[in-house]
């Protein structure tokens, strides 16, 4: 099966947009740190795929950094 490129990277972006608006209002500590490690997961097995070129990693790499 042929990947969809665009899709992947749309929902890492996904990933990527919800790590960097922080935790909401009403999320505990707990539940936030779940979520970061979940989205961080993700965002580690998105940056380790074989790319094609023109497609940017440089937020994904960023948010892991931002998070790890």
């Amino acid at each position: 099966m042929e990947e969809n490129w665009q899709g992947t990277y749309n929902a890492a972006m996904d990933s990527v947009n919800l790590l960097n608006k922080g935790k909401p209002v009403g999320d505990s500590d707990e539940d936030w740190a779940g979520t970061v490690q979940r989205n961080v997961d993700h965002l580690k097995i998105i940056v380790a795929k074989d790319w094609p070129a023109g497609y940017d990693l440089k937020p994904y790499n960023d948010a892991i950094a931002a998070h790890a």
